[in-house]
C-alpha cells in the first residue's frame, strides 16, 4: 500500500478520493440497481452495458446468421470458447492456448481433478477446511469414483483461528503419498489470499501436481500461474468478471500437461481442425481447448466477451490497486465506527482478496436490516457479513455510506427486528 492509505474520516474526504480515482469513469458502464449500494459483486457482479450489448449482439447473429453463426459471424462461435480464452488469459498471467473457455466451474474440477490425479503416483489430495463446499464435494465424488475412501485420502488442512489458512501448514501436509494440492487461491467466507506462489514450489519439489480455485480472485487479482507452474486452475465468470448469473467458466492448463486425454472427453474438445470428420475415435485438441465437453452456450458465453472490454481498458494491476485501497478503507472505518464488530480478513494486503469479512454475533439479522436499508450484502455462518467494494464500479463514497449504514442497523440494534436465520437461501 502507498501513502494514500492514511485515510480520514468523513463524506468530503470519500468524495474527494473519488475525484481522483482513475478508474472512476468504468462505473458508468455498470447498471446499479436504484437506492442501493451494491456490495456484493463477489457473488454476483453487476450487468455492464458493454455485456448487454454483447448478448444483444449474439442474439441478433443467431436471428439473423442462423446456424451460419458458427463459421460467419466475428468471431465464429465455433472458435469462441478459444477466443474468449486467449482474451483471458492476460487476466490470469498466461499463455493464449494454457487458457479457455467452458463448461461451469464444477465441472472443470470434475474433469481437472480426475484426469490430473489418475496421471499421478500418489493417492491422496490435500484440500483445506475452510474450501467452499462445490470444491470438496467434486474431489470427493472423483475419489469414490476409482474405488479410494474419501475420508483416507483426502487430508484437510485445518484453520488455526477458523479464518484463514497458514501456508506452512500446507506445506507440512505434503508427503510422500500426496498425489496433488487442490486449493482456492481466495477463501471465500474470509476473504483471505492464499500464497499460490509458495504453495506450488513447495508442492513441485516434492512432484505433486498443484491445481487452484480462482472463483474469488480471478477479476480482482493478478495472477501469473504459466510462471510460476501451476499445473491447472479453474474459475467462474459471474463475480469480478461480470458475465452474468451462470455465466460459463474458464480453465487453465499448462502446456506441460499439453497432449493427455481428458476424463470427461466430449465433441467439443476434439481437435478442431478434425472434429466435422465425425470420426469415432477421440482426438484432443493439442491445448487447454481438450477440456471443453460439449457445445459452447453462445447466450451464456457472449455477456463475458463484453465484460473483457471494460478489463482492456485499464489492467487487472490498476483493478487491484483500487481494490486494495478500497478494502484497506473499509478496514479503516469499521475500526473508527464500529467498536462492536470485527475484522475477519487479514490486514496485510498481500493476503486479502476483494472482499471484507466483517463479523457479529447477530450478522444474519444485520445483513437482513442493511438489506432493508438498501444495502445489499450477503451472509456467511457463522458470524460473516461479506462486503465488497468491486472496484469496476465501486467508490470510496459508497463504502463510506455502508458503513454509515452499518453503524445505524449495529448501534440502533435495528436487526433485532428481523427473524433468526432459518432453512433455505441466504
Amino acid at each position: 500500500m502507498d501513502a494514500d492509505a492514511d485515510f480520514e474520516l468523513g463524506a468530503d474526504y470519500a468524495s474527494e478520493r473519488d475525484e481522483r480515482d482513475p478508474l472512476a469513469d468504468l462505473a458508468d458502464r455498470f447498471y446499479d440497481p436504484d437506492d442501493e449500494w451494491y456490495m456484493d459483486g463477489n457473488s454476483l457482479g453487476l450487468l455492464s452495458e458493454d455485456a448487454e450489448d454483447a448478448l444483444d449482439r449474439a442474439v441478433s447473429e443467431w436471428r439473423e446468421m442462423a446456424i451460419r453463426g458458427w463459421t460467419d459471424v466475428d468471431p465464429p462461435w465455433f472458435y469462441y470458447g478459444e477466443q474468449l480464452g486467449d482474451r483471458l488469459a492476460p487476466l490470469v498471467g498466461a499463455d493464449e492456448s494454457e487458457v479457455v473457455v467452458a463448461n461451469s466451474t464444477s465441472v472443470n474440477i470434475h474433469t481437472l481433478v480426475g484426469t490430473f490425479y489418475d496421471r499421478t503416483e500418489g493417492t491422496k489430495i490435500v484440500v483445506d477446511e475452510l474450501d467452499f463446499p462445490t470444491d470438496h464435494y467434486a474431489v470427493r465424488a472423483q475419489l469414490r469414483q476409482r474405488g479410494v475412501d474419501p475420508d483416507e485420502a483426502l487430508t484437510v488442512v485445518e484453520s488455526r483461528d477458523g479464518r484463514t489458512i497458514e501456508t506452512e501448514d500446507v506445506i507440512d501436509a505434503l508427503d510422500d503419498d500426496t498425489a496433488m494440492v487442490f486449493l482456492p487461491s481466495v477463501l471465500y467466507r474470509s476473504g483471505q489470499l492464499l500464497d499460490v506462489e509458495a504453495i506450488t514450489e513447495a508442492a513441485h519439489d516434492r512432484d505433486i501436481l498443484a491445481g487452484f480455485d480462482l472463483a474469488h480472485s480471478v477479476g480482482v487479482v493478478p495472477h501469473d500461474l504459466s510462471a510460476i507452474g501451476v499445473d491447472f486452475a479453474v474459475w467462474c465468470s459471474y463475480k469480478y468478471l461480470n458475465a452474468g448469473p451462470g455465466a460459463i467458466a474458464g480453465l487453465y492448463v499448462h502446456e506441460d500437461h499439453f497432449g493427455a486425454k481428458p476424463n470427461l472427453a466430449g465433441w467439443w474438445g476434439h481437435e478442431k481442425e478434425t472434429q466435422f470428420e465425425m470420426n469415432q475415435t477421440y482426438t484432443p485438441a493439442p491445448d487447454a481447448g481438450a477440456y471443453q465437453i460439449g457445445t459452447i452456450p453462445i447466450l451464456s458465453a457472449a455477456p463475458l466477451a463484453g465484460s473483457l472490454d471494460v478489463f482492456e481498458e485499464t489492467s487487472i494491476e490498476a483493478v487491484r490497486e483500487k481494490s486494495l485501497q478500497l478494502t484497506e478503507y473499509l478496514v479503516f472505518l469499521v475500526d473508527e465506527r464500529l467498536p462492536d464488530c470485527e475484522i475477519g480478513t487479514p490486514r496485510d494486503p498481500e493476503q486479502r482478496g476483494g472482499h471484507v469479512a466483517v463479523e457479529h454475533p447477530e450478522a444474519y439479522r444485520v445483513g437482513e436490516a442493511l438489506k432493508e436499508r438498501g444495502v445489499v450484502v450477503d451472509f456467511r455462518p457463522p458470524n460473516v457479513v461479506r462486503i465488497c467494494p468491486s472496484p469496476l464500479y465501486t467508490g470510496y463514497e459508497d463504502v463510506w455510506e455502508v458503513v454509515e449504514q452499518l453503524k445505524r442497523v449495529v448501534e440502533n440494534r435495528e436487526y433485532e427486528e428481523f427473524a433468526e436465520r432459518g432453512s433455505g437461501v441466504t
